[in-house]
């Protein structure tokens, strides 16, 4: 099959949306995508509400070896270029807590939906069920192998995410095409994941769920600390405190240093404010066990690591003092958990590294490789926080990549 215009591969967000502005524009475009359907990444997305975007967008928020290209990715492209977008395809959007933003139904689906809609009623030509084997570039003309056959394009946009979440269709198939085409690639590696841990205690206190503060060490050197939900579970620890840290996490595993987590699990306390609360609670004549003393305070199964990390002696009530107190304070506001590993892209939400963005017209996201490339979205290597920050890019790139692409 010919296509002398824009063949597009992969039909996630960034190759979705770059395929209708192109479309749109009048161009003939086909959409390649793996999967049996679209936009699976997107359908899973904020429990299947879809955290669409984010309100405050801020360069922060956002990482990559090259944050010049981020910078300019971003300029003049925030979230009301968004919404304006999603506007244009019949979906409003609502605003959550930290600027959070959702489709108004709250159906990841409906974004899909109306995005495949708008895609067809364009003139996109779509093909699920159809891997990419191969990419050829001669002259001016690029083929592409699919099992679908050959295709051929004038120009052609990469937009085939990471090797996060491989489940849903993640992987670096679209680096190696790109490093056979001449680019480079910074290594990725997993990001917004769960973490693992060696230390035996963790187990015992699998399905523990509390509000904390978690501070990431590598070699004994503090790297980032983050709040939020902590979640205890058999291989170590998840929720949203971690999964925010775990980009840093993941960096420091991966050049072989040692981590560990300092957790405080009683943050809405200072160590004064906790220990005096702990001195009031104190009945000089109780023959209370000093775990059931605790039950009072704080979740059951972590005590005995408390008490084990605070090297505290006293086993009844009425013997315990401020020297005491003090240390099952400081285990309770500094719980050490060794960090060994990550749980690997199959649980990431998204992935470090990509396409070297130093190769990458950052207006248009062409190739300064190859002319007549394009990249789009995760492939590049930019990855945000959490938060609704990932499918900003995503949207964005793609919209660069489809406004700014000549005929």
């Amino acid at each position: 099959m010919s296509n002398k215009n824009l063949i597009i591969i992969g039909g996630g967000a960034a190759g979705l949306v770059s395929a209708i502005c192109r479309a749109r524009a009048g161009q003939k475009v086909t959409l390649l995508e793996q999967n049996n359907k679209l936009g699976k990444k997107i359908l899973v997305s904020g429990n299947g509400k879809c955290n669409i975007g984010n309100k405050y967008i801020n360069q922060k928020r956002f990482h990559g070896e090259n944050s010049a290209f981020i910078r300019e990715v971003l300029d003049g492209y925030g979230f009301d270029v968004v919404e304006k977008f999603f506007r244009s395809i019949g979906l409003e959007l609502v605003e959550d807590k930290d600027g959070k933003m959702f489709p108004m139904s709250l159906q990841a689906s409906s974004v899909v939906e109306l995005l495949e809609y708008e895609a067809k009623r364009v003139g996109v030509e779509i093909v699920c069920e159809c891997g990419v084997t191969g990419i050829e570039k001669s002259s001016d003309m690029f083929t592409v192998e699919t099992t679908h056959g050959k295709k051929t394009c004038q120009k052609l946009l990469l937009a085939s995410g990471s090797p996060a979440t491989p489940q849903l269709g993640g992987s670096n198939a679209g680096h190696i095409f790109a490093l056979q085409m001449g680019h480079s690639v910074v290594p990725c590696l997993p990001s917004l994941v769960q973490l693992c841990s060696h230390d035996s205690w963790v187990k015992k206190c699998a399905g523990v769920k509390i509000a904390g503060v978690a501070k990431l060490y590598a070699n004994s050197e503090f790297i980032i600390e983050k709040s939020g939900d902590l979640l205890f579970a058999d291989y170590g620890i998840s929720g949203l405190a971690i999964l925010d840290l775990s980009r840093e996490a993941s960096i420091r595993l991966a050049n072989y240093e040692y981590c560990e987590l300092s957790l405080d699990l009683m943050p809405q306390f200072t160590k004064e404010q906790l220990t005096n609360l702990l001195l009031q609670r104190v009945d000089s004549a109780s023959q209370k066990p000093i775990e059931l003393w605790l039950y009072g305070v704080i979740n059951k199964k972590l005590i005995p690591i408390i008490l084990e990390q605070s090297k505290c002696k006293i086993r009844v009530e009425k013997e315990l003092n401020r020297k005491e107190i003090g240390k099952i304070v400081y285990a309770m506001k500094n719980l050490k958990l060794s960090i060994n590993d990550t749980k690997g892209f199959k649980n990431a939400e998204v992935a470090t590294g990509g396409i070297n963005t130093t190769e990458v017209n950052p207006h248009t996201m062409e190739s300064l490789v190859v002319p007549n490339l394009y990249f789009a979205g995760e492939i590049l290597d930019v990855d945000g926080d959490r938060g609704g920050f990932n499918f900003h890019f995503a949207w964005i790139s793609g919209m660069r990549a489809g406004s700014q692409m000549s005929m």
